[in-house]
């Protein structure tokens, strides 16, 4: 079974960086699409940003593109995602996900303060 396991969140103040990471464990992930998707409080989870499995074409959100990139090292089994100029509306539970599978991780929180 597949397990996914964020880590990399925190506190920062608005216009700060974080970087993500997802590792995932039980198999290899290589061969599949990977996702970040976020949930801050009291609203729905969306969709942060994707990359595929072999070109490694990426997808981002309007509200991150410029700031977000997304990647992967499939020889680590992980996925990242690197955040820049953060801003006070990026403050949500930024959660992994394996679209094919439905697998997803247990969320790392990231709170940005103004």
């Amino acid at each position: 079974q597949v397990q996914l396991v964020e880590s990399g969140g925190g506190a920062v103040e608005t216009g700060g960086s974080l970087r993500l990471s997802c590792a995932a464990s039980g198999r290899s992930f290589s061969t599949y699409d990977m996702a970040w998707y976020r949930q801050a409080p009291g609203k729905e989870r969306e969709f942060v940003a994707s990359i595929s499995w072999g070109s490694g074409i990426t997808r981002y959100a309007d509200s991150v593109k410029g700031r977000f990139i997304i990647s992967r090292d499939n020889a680590k089994n992980t996925v990242y995602l690197g955040m820049s100029s953060l801003k006070p509306e990026d403050t949500a539970i930024y959660y992994c996900f394996l679209p094919l599978l439905n697998y997803w991780g247990q969320g790392t929180q990231v709170t940005v303060s103004s």
